[in-house]
């Protein structure tokens, strides 16, 4: 597992003209509780999802790292129902830092929640990737980094080409769908579909 480099960061992620094959990447499950470390230990509340089945077209493994894009998400909350897109940075990896021993998918919403939304229904569009996974020396680099990849994710989204995907890369209305899969009724999965 390589070390965080000490070199500066890129400011954005792709490029300017948008997301480049294979993305983007469709990936959808129920929120479930993770190791319960993003609030608590790092200040960065994460959604999991299961990483169960986790297959993109056709690969088995997604590459571990830190990608970003966007997440629709159907949260039922006091108010009743609700279905919004926000922006999203996600890892899928191992997190050597903790020495996990299970894969994981852990999102982190841009946006403040004022409530926990487990059981819920998180669509992801997935329009790039921001950086492999590192194995960290302390808690701090690895708090530094994160909000690396926030800042990064904010501004790579905010670029015209990379912004109009919200509702371009879900034209068909997929990101704010409960239990939704690309392919209508039909059951079918798509190639660049994950469904977990």
């Amino acid at each position: 597992m390589p070390s965080r480099p000490d070199t500066p960061r890129a400011p954005t992620a792709g490029p300017p003209t948008g997301p480049l094959p294979p993305f983007p990447l469709r990936v959808s499950g129920k929120v479930i509780k993770g190791f319960g470390r993003g609030s608590k230990e790092l200040g960065i509340p994460t959604a999991n999802i299961p990483v169960a089945g986790l297959s993109v077209g056709g690969h088995e493994d997604v590459e571990s790292g830190v990608y970003f894009g966007w997440a629709g998400l159907v949260h039922d909350k006091s108010g009743g129902r609700t279905a919004d897109v926000y922006p999203m940075v996600m890892s899928i990896g191992w997190n050597p830092f903790y020495k996990n021993t299970v894969r994981s998918v852990e999102v982190h919403l841009l946006t403040d929640f004022l409530e926990d939304f487990y059981g819920s229904h998180l669509n992801l569009l997935i329009l790039g990737f921001i950086r492999p996974e590192y194995d960290y020396v302390d808690r701090d680099s690895l708090i530094d980094d994160i909000r690396t990849d926030i800042e990064v994710s904010k501004r790579s989204l905010e670029r015209e080409a990379w912004s109009k995907e919200r509702w371009q890369g879900s034209g068909d209305g997929w990101l704010l769908k409960e239990g939704s899969r690309s392919d209508g009724d039909t059951g079918e999965v798509g190639d660049k579909d994950v469904v977990v």
